[in-house]
C-alpha cells in the first residue's frame, strides 16, 4: 500500500481520503483552507451535474456519486437526505443528458406559471456544513490527518499525491485553463418546503435543507470577489421567488459566495512528479464537486492501486 498526500479539503479531496483509506493506503491531507472554509461549504449541494465536462465521463462518475450518497443518507449523521424535485423548462425539450446515471426520471406535470416541461426525480441533496464535518471526521477516523498548510508546490517528497486542490490548481498544477465561476446564494429559513426546484436559466434553484432554504444564483465566469453583493441578492431572490412563492415569507438568515473551480473538461489523469514521484490531478469539477465526488475517488483510488 503506499503513503499519500492529498491537496485540497474540499468534498473531491476528502472522498479520495476517504477512499484512499478503506483501500488500505496511509494518507494525510494538506490543505490552506479547512473543510468549512472551502467552496465547497457553499454549495447548494444538489446531485445534478452543472458545468462539468466532459458529459461522457461525468455520467459515469454521477452515477456512482449518486449510488453512494443515497446509501449515506440512510444514515442522518451524514447530512445526506433524499429529496424529490423538478427542473423545469420554458419549452419541451428531450429527455436530459444525465437521466441514466439515476433510477428514475418522470416528466413532470404539474407546473409553476410560465413553464412549459420538466422533469422530476429524487436525488441526494448534502447539507454541506454536516457532511464536510462527516467526512473530515471519517477521514481521521480511518486514521489519516487534515492538516492546514499553505504550499507554495505539489509536495515533492511524497510517494503519491492527489492534486485536488480545485482553483488552487492554477498554481499547484501549473494550470491556467481553471477558471473561477463565481456563486451567490442566499439561505433563507425553512417555512416548509420539502421539493427542490431548479431552472438552469440564470441559474435558479431553490433546494430545501432540514432547517434552512439555499437559494440561488449566479454563474459569473472570470470573476474572484468574495463578497456578497445586494443587488445580485435582491435579484436571485427575485428569481426564486417567482418560482417558488412560499418563499415570499422566508427571511433572510445570511449570504454566501463560492468561486466554482470550472475548466473546459474534468482533469483525472496521472503523471510523474517533478522528482519522480506519482501524480495524480483530480480537479476542475464546476459546479458538480459534490455530484462527482465518489467517482472520481472511486477512479483515484484505482489509479493509485495500479502503481
Amino acid at each position: 500500500m503506499s503513503r499519500v498526500t492529498v491537496v485540497g479539503a474540499g468534498v473531491v479531496g476528502l472522498s479520495c481520503a476517504v477512499r484512499l483509506l478503506e483501500a488500505g493506503h496511509e494518507v494525510a491531507v494538506l490543505a490552506r483552507d479547512l473543510p468549512l472554509e472551502t467552496t465547497s461549504a457553499v454549495a447548494a449541494a444538489l446531485w445534478y451535474p452543472y458545468r462539468a465536462y466532459p458529459l461522457e465521463r461525468v455520467l459515469g462518475w454521477a452515477a456512482t456519486t449518486c449510488t453512494d450518497l443515497t446509501a449515506l443518507a440512510d444514515d442522518e449523521a451524514t447530512g445526506v437526505t433524499m429529496r424529490r424535485g423538478t427542473q423545469v423548462l420554458r419549452s419541451p425539450e428531450a429527455r436530459p443528458w444525465w437521466a441514466s446515471a439515476l433510477p428514475a426520471v418522470e416528466a413532470a406535470t404539474d407546473l409553476p406559471s410560465g413553464y412549459a416541461a420538466g422533469w422530476s426525480a429524487e436525488v441526494p441533496v448534502a447539507e454541506m456544513p454536516v457532511y464536510l464535518g462527516w467526512l473530515n471526521d471519517r477521514v481521521e477516523d480511518l486514521g489519516g490527518t487534515v492538516t492546514r498548510m499553505a504550499l507554495a508546490a505539489l509536495p515533492d517528497q511524497a510517494e503519491v499525491v492527489v492534486n485536488a486542490s480545485g482553483l488552487g490548481a492554477r498554481l499547484l498544477g501549473s494550470d491556467d485553463s481553471v477558471v473561477p465561476v463565481r456563486g451567490q446564494v442566499v439561505v433563507v429559513e425553512q417555512v416548509g418546503l420539502e421539493e427542490w426546484w431548479l431552472d438552469s436559466a440564470g441559474p435558479t434553484y431553490v433546494v430545501p435543507r432540514r432547517h434552512d432554504i439555499v437559494v440561488g444564483g449566479t454563474d459569473t465566469e472570470g470573476a474572484w470577489d468574495r463578497r456578497p453583493d445586494e443587488a445580485v441578492a435582491r435579484e436571485v431572490l427575485a428569481r426564486a421567488t417567482a418560482l417558488v412563492p412560499q418563499l415570499k415569507r422566508a427571511r433572510v438568515l445570511r449570504h454566501r459566495v463560492g468561486l466554482r473551480p470550472a475548466r473546459s473538461g474534468v482533469r483525472l489523469e496521472e503523471r510523474t512528479g517533478v522528482r519522480g514521484n506519482r501524480v495524480i490531478h483530480c480537479y476542475g469539477h464546476g459546479g458538480a464537486g459534490v455530484t462527482l465526488s465518489w467517482g472520481c475517488a472511486a477512479e483515484v483510488t484505482s489509479l493509485v492501486g495500479r502503481g
